[in-house]
């Protein structure tokens, strides 16, 4: 009796054939594109059976289809709170499930940079309700109890002129920077936006002034460095604050205003402490107005900011003309030397080819939050695929439903471009919203006007560029929009930041809108960190020491 040989696969199949039979075979691969009929007839001889060869990707093919038949399916969605919710229920995530660091998640993102993505949406649920710099520095048990401003050891007077302010109990930046700073430690501060960081430096540049002996020379002893002159009118209106019971007096210097306005700050006695945008302050000492070989404390706020090539150059100029110390010993006694503390939201890049030419890198304390480039996760966080032509319409059922479903609220609008912020001004006028609008290409005057306005409450909405996303502080906002996609990691850090601050309200939320394919790949950035509870990729978090030059010799 004469057998077919066809293969493994197909071996078993073929068992027990009785006489002639007819079998007709689909092709086994894009090779053979013409079916093959097999006559077989029974015989003695099985040397003259056709064989037929299985190519070996389909043998492959078969296999994986065996394994994963036996492997159990792990579910990413358990009883209990959702991380991720979307669309589609099969790509939720339980808060109490994270992938893991090889393991490959499945997206709700994965496929919006095609058209037919527009509709889809995700959001990453708040996990807790208290922020973790609050939480992780408040303990209610009586065994264990919270700390207070007076364990810092900072002077009665600026514990007390806190607690008429409700400031009570510090955060978690404030007690591991403070105690550095009076210890006379260079300092590279990096925490999370709303964490407390202009107190933690403000408290202990302000106890030191009250405490040291005015000198001779009557010159400035502190300076703050800001970006804009927004931030530097508010961090001013703090330290006034704070320096009422001593009678220090803090000026600003800020951009937008001519040169005699400049000599007007320090044409009488010179501010004990001086807050400064970095523009107006070269001016300021390519004039004379100041000198810095005297400075206690050279502080620079939003330092990933400063840091940055537009600021770069004007930082390190200003640098190279105050004293740095490298040693907490130089921060001392007769002939001391400014000592140096760098204070952002995120790690500033860059720092060690600017720093290394006026202290030592070696010597710079680094202090930097567990949650440092991390998503929050007491802010509710939404991503929306829309067409640009319905975000309008997205925006005013966000801010609908912020005002009557939620209870009212103030919310920032951000958009990337000048003219963005103009045109959607007009758009929402029509539709009878209430706003303010705020961008670089307005008069300083005026932009500061503006935000003073918005914080007071006479406007609920606030249509901004990233000029109001550093260091602002927005306390009363419920709601960021992010009309236009950020374009880095570190601006949806910061815009995100406007809302869960220490002292603000509470379930605070996040809507951004994405429309253009270029905008897929930081969303999904976001919700892979999400997903498996990591940083936000690519984000610096050491000082690098600068890299040798090397010269061309011919």
């Amino acid at each position: 009796m004469q057998t077919l040989k066809v293969g493994r696969l197909a071996s078993a199949s073929f068992q027990a054939l009785g006489s002639s039979r007819l079998f007709v075979l689909p092709p086994l691969s894009r090779h053979f594109s013409v079916r093959q009929t097999l006559f077989c007839q029974a015989g003695p001889n099985p040397e003259d059976t056709p064989v037929i060869r299985v190519p070996r990707y389909l043998l492959k093919r078969v296999e994986n289809v065996k394994q994963a038949r036996g492997k159990p399916k792990i579910s990413t969605v358990k009883a209990g709170k959702l991380l991720i919710q979307s669309r589609n229920p099969s790509l939720n995530q339980s808060a109490g499930y994270a992938v893991g660091k090889f393991e490959q998640p499945v997206l709700c993102s994965k496929g919006w940079k095609h058209n037919k993505s527009f509709g889809d949406y995700f959001t990453i649920n708040s996990t807790k309700e208290v922020a973790p710099f609050i939480a992780g520095a408040q303990k209610d048990t009586e065994q264990d109890p919270s700390p207070t401003f007076k364990d810092l050891h900072i002077s009665k007077e600026l514990v007390e002129t806190l607690e008429r302010n409700g400031f009570m109990h510090p955060t978690v930046v404030q007690l591991q920077t403070i105690p550095k700073v009076m210890r006379g430690h260079n300092i590279l501060c990096a925490a999370e936006t709303g964490s407390g960081k202009t107190f933690s430096y403000l408290l202990p540049v302000i106890h030191r002034l009250q405490a040291d002996v005015q000198s001779e020379s009557n010159t400035t002893r502190a300076l703050v460095l800001v970006p804009s002159r927004e931030l530097a009118e508010q961090v001013a209106a703090v330290s006034r604050t704070l320096c009422s019971p001593f009678g220090l007096c803090t000026r600003t210097v800020g951009g937008g205003r001519g040169v005699g306005h400049i000599k007007m700050v320090f044409k009488n006695n010179p501010p004990d402490i001086l807050v400064a945008t970095p523009g107006a302050l070269v001016k300021a000492l390519r004039r004379n107005c100041l000198d810095l070989s005297e400075l206690t404390f050279f502080v620079v706020d939003e330092a990933d900011t400063m840091f940055d090539p537009s600021f770069c150059e004007l930082l390190e100029e200003i640098l190279t003309q105050a004293n740095i110390a490298s040693d907490p010993r130089e921060t001392r006694g007769l002939g001391h030397k400014a000592q140096l503390l760098l204070i952002g939201a995120t790690f500033p890049d860059g720092v060690g080819e600017v720093l290394s030419k006026v202290t030592d890198l070696g010597r710079i304390v680094t202090i930097k939050s567990k949650m440092l480039h991390c998503l929050m996760p007491h802010v509710k966080q939404t991503f929306l695929k829309v067409k640009g032509a319905d975000k309008v319409l997205e925006l005013y059922q966000a801010l609908k439903k912020l005002q009557h479903e939620r209870g009212g609220g103030a919310a920032v609008v951000f958009c990337n471009k000048s003219s963005t912020v103009n045109w959607l001004g007009y758009s929402l006028e029509e539709m009878g919203v209430q706003h303010a609008r705020l961008q670089g290409e307005m008069p300083a005057e005026v932009r500061a006007g503006i935000f003073r306005s918005f914080q007071k409450g006479t406007a609920n909405v606030l249509i901004c560029t990233d000029i109001a996303s550093r260091g602002l502080d927005t306390s009363k906002v419920r709601l960021v929009v992010n009309y236009d996609c950020p374009e880095s990691h570190t601006d949806y850090i910061h815009r995100a930041g406007r809302v869960g601050r220490a002292g603000g309200v509470e379930d605070g939320e996040v809507l951004s809108f994405v429309t253009h394919p270029w905008d897929v790949e930081l969303v999904q950035n976001i919700e892979t960190a999400a997903r498996r509870r990591t940083s936000l990729p690519g984000m610096k978090s050491e000082i690098q020491e600068p890299k040798a030059k090397v010269l061309n010799v011919e």
